[in-house]
């Protein structure tokens, strides 16, 4: 077992790739919660500031359309019906009919109502928005780059010919339970939402915008989505650059360049921060000692493991998990 990331062992064959899925295992790893926001059926003119919260957030748009802005980003989205905004990165976001039109300010917790509650009603007389919005707190904070360099906005559009099939049906189950009263429509809104902020990553993976982005673009590099998966699958794994490259088929040279420009850092950084990240998810949610998430995670001492992670996290691995124990 490996005592370091950089440990070089000679290792005959490697592990085999079962084809672990490198997105779900990430967003694993955030423990991600679903807040329905719900329905809101608007009248112009109307705006909606949503609370400044972490986590991700969608925005759906039923009919009509709405002028989309996000602090940090210098121009207004705008979005038509069958759209579907992502902020994978939170933040605080309004939604308007025009630019100028009169805010009303949601606090934390404003939209969660009871079980058949109807939409919330907002604006004046005008012409008729209807929207979707939910936003997925994030039990822990994101760090790896697979998403950290998702952009601060995705917007798929319902005219998209690549990514709308994709969405079709998951978007058409959700307006329809967001417009239903029928028992446990909050419940179904939920896990669609959660079905549908998975569905957007991936297709903005497949996009032209999304392939021109460091992180998760490289999961569709043949090569260098392989060598992600067998990092996920077998994090416990000696792995060097050379027995990485030679997994996948590429030189030593063309694989470490590769893999830092579609991923953002070196393969053995990678990996590093990976081991820390599924250490971390290990302490949160299993009573293993630490003398077995050591190895766990491919260090061969628990002094080593515990040295590692107080200069990924700045606490030690107890210290760590008595503070993000599950409630």
């Amino acid at each position: 077992m490996a005592s370091s990331p950089n440990k070089l062992t000679e290792r005959p064959e490697p592990p085999e790739c079962k084809g672990v899925d490198v997105l779900a295992d990430v967003l694993d790893t955030l423990r991600l919660s679903t807040r329905m926001h719900g329905r809101f059926e608007l009248c112009a003119p109307w705006g909606l500031q949503f609370p400044t919260i972490p986590g991700a957030h969608i925005v759906l748009i039923a009919r009509g359309g709405a002028r989309l802005e996000v602090e940090g980003v210098p121009e207004a989205l705008v979005l038509s019906a069958g759209d579907l905004a992502v902020l994978p990165h939170g933040g605080g976001h309004t939604l308007r009919d025009a630019a100028g039109s009169p805010i009303h300010v949601l606090e934390p917790g404003a939209c969660s109502r009871s079980h058949g509650a109807g939409p919330i009603r907002l604006g004046g007389d005008g012409a008729r928005t209807a929207l979707v919005a939910a936003s997925f707190e994030l039990g822990v904070a994101p760090r790896t780059l697979l998403f950290k360099e998702l952009p601060r906005v995705i917007h798929l559009a319902a005219d998209d010919a690549v990514t709308a099939p994709t969405l079709a049906s998951t978007v058409q189950l959700l307006l329809v339970e967001s417009a239903s009263s029928q028992p446990g429509a909050s419940v179904i809104m939920s896990r669609l939402a959660d079905i549908l902020l998975v569905q957007a990553l991936r297709a903005h993976i497949m996009t032209k915008d999304g392939c021109q982005e460091a992180g998760m673009r490289a999961l569709t590099d043949p090569q260098i989505g392989k060598a992600l998966a067998l990092i996920h699958e077998h994090p416990q794994e000696p792995w060097t650059v050379e027995s990485l490259a030679s997994a996948v088929a590429l030189s030593r040279s063309g694989f470490a360049a590769r893999f830092s420009e579609l991923v953002g850092e070196p393969p053995l950084e990678y990996l590093a921060g990976w081991r820390m990240i599924k250490a971390a998810q290990l302490l949160r949610e299993s009573e293993l000692p630490l003398s077995e998430v050591a190895p766990a995670i491919g260090y061969g001492s628990e002094a080593s493991f515990n040295r590692a992670f107080k200069r990924w996290d700045g606490n030690a691995p107890g210290a760590y998990r008595r503070s993000h124990r599950r409630a």
